[in-house]
């Protein structure tokens, strides 16, 4: 693996993981799915080519949260890490909020956003796809 570019951690520092390539693409996505499984309005990734991440101490545990698709998260704190999905291969997924240094990840793009909660609103001139950018 080359020289690591990003890096971040869990909560308690359990999961921790270095990543080597820029992102392929960050935005915010108003799903369902990611709305549940943070807690949150909405959330904020950055896509990775996975074969740039390694994690450096515990891997996160995995929850498959439909066919498809799987959801990661540190065991002992709970916090939320990354998505992956078959719809996505040879990506990872890290939600911002894991990152060492969030201020660095700008989003370009709303996705999923025909599922925005209505009150909900960035107030920015970002595109706003109803599901994906990959269609």
């Amino acid at each position: 693996m080359n020289e690591p570019r990003h890096s971040g951690h869990c909560l308690c520092g359990g999961v921790e993981f270095e990543i080597s390539s820029e992102p392929l693409w960050i935005a915010y996505c108003h799903c369902a799915s990611c709305r549940r499984h943070t807690a949150s309005a909405v959330a904020l990734f950055a896509g990775f080519d996975e074969r740039s991440v390694r994690f450096i101490h515990d891997e996160p545990k995995v929850y498959e949260s439909s066919p498809g698709v799987w959801r990661s998260f540190c065991e002992g704190c709970g916090s939320p890490v990354s998505y992956r999905s078959t719809r996505f291969p040879g990506e990872v997924h890290f939600y911002v909020g894991v990152m060492n240094q969030p201020e660095n990840y700008q989003p370009t793009a709303h996705v999923y956003f025909g599922e925005h909660i209505q009150w909900f609103d960035t107030k920015d001139e970002l595109v706003r796809y109803e599901g994906t950018s990959k269609g």
